[in-house]
């Protein structure tokens, strides 16, 4: 009686545990031996018992895993194979967390995550605006005038004023503007017959033969007529019906409209961006009717002026102006729009930039008249000059809860990297890679399938054994 009594108040201070005696009742033999002992003496005796609890539960778990080939075919056969497949594809796989002493691990998991959150707060959130909802694809208009006054002296001395009118293509202002610093005249050309220019390979000639009646001119100026007529004194041209006299393709040496450079560009631009209704123009709001007349864009003192003197435009692009103005060239101009709404709509101004695409451009064009005659004649021009392209582009941002909370959890994923990366360096490249294999990986059953094989048979027990499988173990110190 005193025997229960006193393995009940074991019971009740100590954690239940993985295994238990197996004795022969109150007053078996077991209890006898423990009567005369001390408590330290019984904790002891319990300690080792258990410890030989746990080898054979291993061992009987090594039994179960081991079963023979025959068994194996004979469970497939009985339905145990398919029972065995449920099972594995029930299995649960969780997380084991071991606290590893390497210092070079811990900095460079310490370090990969400072690199992460760098990354997340300076470019997702800082840099990028990860937080904002955007609109790239704003509705643009474009306004150009160019002004400016040049005079022109040909090599025939003659003068010729040229204004907005006439060194500006097209009159319209439009995204794409061309400006005239250079030109070739051919004047009162009239429908008839004259000599090839011996420019054209294909109209110098040597005979008739040469010149088959009805065929035109391969980057020729017309039609040719059979005959093989003399230009000058040493080249022998096609006679062709065309525009004559043929076109004069003698270029200037220098720029006849080397004042151009001075010329003042103006470009109004306004965008809106439809998703969030805002608007904005690159003008600036002013009660001050002077200014516009005044004021030359710079992009440090004055940037809110969309005022543009031509030679700054060439310069910024990295070409000199006399250089260009010769034989023409083509220039980009860039407007960038990058407005966070978040901030007050004042803070939203737009970057120019200015790109060189070509360095030769022309064209030719020709004004119509008739004189006294009634003869219709008219005058070629051959234009050279810089073409400006303008381009628009633009987006805004504005906070939004969907991408805040996309780029937080992509934060958040990063992190998870870091200690992948971590786990790839303990696993295969540290000299105890093998120790921490061991450490990290263990594979547990459950209570049933330890105390039943795989067939759903009771594991049979060492013989002599005084271990039940299925118990915890809790020690505690005395």
């Amino acid at each position: 009686m005193g025997n229960d009594e006193d393995r009940r108040a074991a019971l009740t201070r100590e954690p239940i545990p993985r295994c238990r005696r197996r004795s022969a009742g109150p007053g078996g033999s077991g209890s006898r031996q423990e009567a005369g002992q001390t408590p330290q003496a019984r904790h002891a005796a319990r300690y080792e018992l258990c410890s030989r609890c746990e080898e054979e539960e291993r061992n009987a778990e090594l039994r179960s895993s081991a079963i023979s080939g025959p068994r194996a075919v004979a469970m497939a056969t009985s339905g145990g194979g398919g029972a065995a497949l449920c099972g594995e594809l029930l299995d649960y796989k969780t997380e084991k967390f071991a606290l590893t002493r390497n210092r070079r691990v811990g900095l460079l998991h310490r370090l990969l995550q400072l690199a992460v959150l760098g990354y997340v707060l300076g470019w997702v959130f800082v840099v990028r605006r990860g937080y904002q909802d955007t609109d790239a694809a704003p509705h643009v208009s474009v306004v150009t005038k160019l002004k400016g006054v040049s005079v022109s002296r040909a090599e025939d001395a003659r003068r010729r004023l040229w204004d907005a009118a006439d060194f500006s293509r097209p009159p319209q202002g439009e995204n794409v503007l061309f400006l005239v610093t250079n030109f070739i005249v051919t004047d009162k050309q009239v429908q008839g017959t004259c000599p090839e220019s011996p420019s054209v390979l294909d109209g110098i000639c040597r005979g008739d033969v040469d010149c088959p009646i009805g065929n035109p001119v391969v980057h020729g100026n017309g039609i040719k007529t059979g005959k093989c007529v003399m230009y000058n004194s040493t080249h022998s041209t096609c006679e062709i019906f065309g525009w004559c006299p043929v076109e004069n393709d003698t270029l200037p040496r220098k720029p006849l409209l080397a004042e151009a450079e001075n010329f003042t560009l103006f470009i109004k631009n306004t965008v809106n961006f439809t998703k969030f209704n805002f608007s904005k123009g690159n003008t600036l709001q002013t009660n001050d009717p002077t200014y516009f007349k005044t004021c030359i864009y710079d992009p440090f003192f004055s940037p809110s002026c969309p005022v543009f003197r031509i030679r700054d435009m060439v310069e910024a692009a990295g070409e000199t102006f006399g250089s260009l103005a010769l034989l023409g060239g083509s220039i980009s101009v860039r407007i960038e729009w990058d407005c966070d709404l978040d901030q007050p709509a004042a803070r939203c101004q737009p970057r120019y930039s200015f790109i060189l695409l070509d360095r030769r451009y022309n064209f030719r064009t020709a004004s119509y008249y008739w004189d006294s005659q009634q003869q219709h004649y008219r005058s070629l021009l051959k234009l050279y000059g810089i073409r400006f392209d303008i381009s628009v582009h633009g987006q805004a941002g504005k906070f939004g809860i969907i991408p805040a909370a996309v780029s937080f959890g992509t934060g958040i994923a990063f992190f998870g990297t870091a200690t992948m990366v971590c786990d790839l360096v303990l696993l295969y490249l540290d000299a105890k890679a093998d120790f921490y294999w061991k450490e990290k990986f263990e594979e547990t059953q459950d209570k049933g399938d330890i105390q039943h094989g795989a067939g759903g048979q009771p594991l049979p027990s060492p013989a002599g054994s005084q271990c039940s499988p299925g118990r915890a173990v809790f020690l505690r110190p005395l």
